[in-house]
C-alpha cells in the first residue's frame, strides 16, 4: 500500500467509528415498557386468553393512546413476553415504537397473533431477570418500567427480592399485576400469605411503584388497562400504593 493510501485510511477511520456509532445510538422515548405476563399452570388456557385479549384491548383503548401520545417526547416503546419456569421465558412481541393509533393496533395485533403456550412453574425472579437483559434494545427511554403479572407466587428461581434489588439498580421501576384466583388451594398446602400482600411486599419497588389488583381474571382487562395508562402518563399525580379492579 502506498503512503498515500495509508493516510487516507488512517483519516477514514475515525469517520466509519463515528457513523457506527450514530447507528447504533438509541431512539428516545418517554418510557421503555415491558409487559410481562404469567403463563405457569395455574393459568388455565381460558385465563391465559382474557390476560392476552386484555392487553391487546389496553392498545386499542383511545384513553391510553392519548396518554400514551401525550409525553413530552410524544412516544413510548414496548415489548410483551410470557414466563413460567425459571429458565423458560419467551419474547412474543419486540421492541416496538407506539406513537399514533396506528403503531398501537400494531401491538394489539401482535398480541392477537402470538402463541399460547402454558409451561409449569411460576418464576417471578426469572422474569425478572430475564427483563433486565431487555432493555437499551433500540430505545432510551427517559422511564424504564416493568409490569409483572401474576397469580401465584415465586417457586421457581432465585429468590425475589436479589432479582428485584438488581432491576432497581438498573433505574428500573418495578409494578405488578396480582390476579387473586376465587379458586380455594387444594388440600394440606396450609395457609399461604395472600398474593397482593406477597406482591406488594417482595415484588413491586422503584420510585412511585405501585400495584394493581384484580379480583379473578374477568377482571383482568379492567386492570391491565387501568394500570397501564397510568404507568405511561406524563406528570400524573402520584395514585395510591394499591388499586383494585372488581368485575
Amino acid at each position: 500500500m502506498h503512503r498515500r493510501q495509508i493516510l487516507a485510511a488512517a483519516l477514514a477511520a475515525p469517520a466509519v467509528l463515528l457513523g457506527s456509532r450514530i447507528a447504533k445510538a438509541l431512539e428516545p422515548v418517554d418510557v421503555e415498557l415491558i409487559l410481562a405476563v404469567d403463563v405457569s399452570r395455574s393459568v388455565d388456557n381460558e385465563e391465559q386468553e382474557m390476560q392476552f385479549n386484555g392487553y391487546a384491548a389496553a392498545f386499542r383503548d383511545p384513553r391510553l393512546i392519548e396518554a400514551m401520545m401525550r409525553g413530552p417526547i410524544g412516544s413510548i416503546a414496548c415489548t410483551f413476553f410470557t414466563w413460567s419456569d425459571w429458565n423458560i421465558q419467551e419474547h412474543l412481541v419486540p421492541w416496538m415504537k407506539l406513537d399514533s393509533p396506528e403503531s398501537a393496533e400494531a401491538f394489539a395485533r401482535a398480541i392477537d397473533a402470538a402463541p399460547r403456550r402454558t409451561h409449569l412453574y411460576t418464576s417471578i425472579s426469572g422474569a425478572m431477570d430475564f427483563a433486565g437483559r431487555l432493555y437499551g434494545e433500540g430505545f432510551e427511554g427517559t422511564r424504564r418500567v416493568i409490569d409483572i403479572s401474576g397469580d401465584g407466587i415465586n417457586n421457581s428461581g432465585r429468590e425475589v427480592g436479589a432479582a428485584r434489588t438488581d432491576l432497581l439498580n438498573q433505574g428500573v421501576v418495578v409494578n405488578g399485576l396480582a390476579v387473586l384466583d376465587r379458586t380455594p388451594p387444594p388440600p394440606g398446602l396450609g395457609a399461604m400469605q395472600p398474593l397482593d400482600e406477597y406482591y406488594q411486599e417482595r415484588v413491586i419497588g422503584g420510585p412511585g411503584a405501585f400495584l394493581m389488583v384484580a379480583d379473578g381474571f374477568e377482571s383482568f382487562e379492567q386492570a391491565v388497562r387501568r394500570k397501564i395508562i397510568r404507568e405511561i402518563a406524563s406528570n400524573a399525580p402520584a395514585g395510591p400504593l394499591v388499586e383494585r379492579a372488581y368485575g
